[in-house]
């Protein structure tokens, strides 16, 4: 499947489905990163530092990525913005996205997962201009990355045990932000010991959550785990 993770900024996507991304690339998946701004500034780091810790975390997981060029800390709900989305979603063909939780503090985040879910829309309309075919993605997933203290109630956990060095390795390449920054130092192991959590509630070492407006199906119930 080709499966589109959208991200206000680079790191989102690590932080909160690292393990998810790295496990669907190694089992055959065409995963592509988008990051809808470059997420400078910020205290450490530039958009020529970002732009190289982003293509090494990208590398490390086994993806690529691609950005859409927006303003950091300006995003906004527009009808160009939407069409830059749904533009991607048309010319790389996605079945499947990941998108932010809707609730948020952060009005990048918002106004992102308000973006890509009106592209996915967008993207299946014709008599439109906008490069490639017609196409709507069947599944669309929110992963946690919330600036809300909330503890996420997830529709469904995804297994990603034995992955979880590779998402902490991508996370550490964003230097700038997470070895740097002292105020973001502890955010590496906090994420691990979620990611623990959220295996524990089902039998795994490691577990990633997210949460689906629509219903998920199931052929077997061996697709469950212990």
């Amino acid at each position: 499947m080709n499966v589109l993770v959208v991200g206000p900024h680079p790191d989102d996507q690590e932080l909160a489905m690292g393990g998810t991304i790295a496990r669907l690339a190694a089992s055959g998946h065409n995963v592509i990163l988008l990051d809808m701004t470059n997420g400078e500034p910020t205290p450490f780091g530039s958009p020529e530092i970002r732009a190289r810790e982003s293509a090494a975390a990208a590398s490390i997981l086994g993806v690529r990525r691609i950005a859409v060029g927006l303003t950091n800390r300006r995003v906004e709900h527009t009808i160009d913005a939407r069409h830059r989305v749904a533009g991607v979603i048309r010319t790389e063909n996605i079945d499947v996205m990941f998108v932010p939780y809707f609730e948020d503090a952060h009005p990048d985040h918002r106004a992102v997962t308000l973006i890509a879910e009106d592209a996915r829309f967008d993207a299946k309309l014709t008599k439109i201009d906008l490069p490639g075919e017609p196409r709507y993605p069947k599944w669309l997933f929110h992963y946690y990355c919330t600036h809300l203290r909330i503890v996420p109630q997830p529709s469904f956990l995804f297994d990603t045990s034995g992955f979880t060095e590779k998402k902490r390795e991508a996370i550490l390449a964003y230097r700038s932000q997470f070895v740097e920054n002292p105020k973001n130092r502890e955010v590496p192991e906090w994420i691990a010991s979620a990611d623990r959590y959220f295996g524990s509630r089902i039998g795994t070492r490691a577990a990633e959550p997210f949460f689906s407006r629509e219903p998920i199906g199931l052929h077997d119930l061996g697709a469950l785990t212990s």
